[in-house]
């Protein structure tokens, strides 16, 4: 048997750090520093996968001993637009009055660079999510949290707004930063089984 390789997430999230300890891995997290404001894309799809590969080059090119880096980033597609996290507390009330009783799709673009050989495998995995209608008071309470400023598309599904979040079509852990399943497919691409990671 081969020594196990390591993993490094590009990303501070600790619901991305849960969703893949959740799932048998122990990655090293390493915070990629990259200026998303800096960079764009032609649509949230797109710039999704353009963050998550910008974290993990980061990333990737401080390493030199064979790890596969995953980078990740969410951004919430409504009207066309990629909403990130809000800027602050009244960007997060506007959004939530704009989003209740609507649908969006919550786009996570992955990368995954095999430091050994410099491969890489990259994706956006794509979820649909149907917002319940929360009145006023509820959303006012919600942004006074604070957990909506941490948050791409100022929710989540593991959080205080689940029960703002009437229904998912797609990936769960999509919603929550990252596709279990998508990742698993884009590891196999560099020919590595993701039961090959597991502590």
């Amino acid at each position: 048997m081969t020594d196990r390789r390591v993993l490094v997430l590009a990303s501070a999230s600790p619901a991305r750090l849960g969703l893949l300890r959740q799932a048998g891995l122990d990655p090293r997290v390493i915070v990629s520093g990259v200026d998303e404001d800096a960079l764009t894309a032609a649509t949230p799809a797109e710039l999704a996968l353009v963050l998550a590969e910008a974290k993990a080059a980061a990333v990737a090119e401080q390493l030199t001993d064979g790890e596969l880096v995953i980078g990740c980033d969410s951004v919430l597609e409504l009207d066309g637009q990629a909403l990130g996290k809000p800027a602050d507390a009244a960007e997060a009330l506007a959004r939530w009055r704009a989003m209740r009783g609507r649908s969006g799709v919550l786009q996570t673009g992955h990368c995954v660079i095999d430091t050994a050989n410099g491969r890489q495998a990259r994706a956006t995995a794509s979820t649909t999510v149907h917002f319940a209608e929360p009145d006023d008071a509820e959303i006012e309470a919600y942004v006074a949290s604070g957990e909506p400023l941490h948050v791409a598309g100022a929710f989540t599904l593991d959080g205080r707004s689940a029960p703002f979040v009437a229904g998912i079509e797609g990936d769960p852990g999509n919603v929550i930063g990252l596709s279990l399943p998508l990742l698993r497919t884009l590891l196999a691409d560099l020919e590595v089984r993701i039961t090959d990671l597991w502590t």
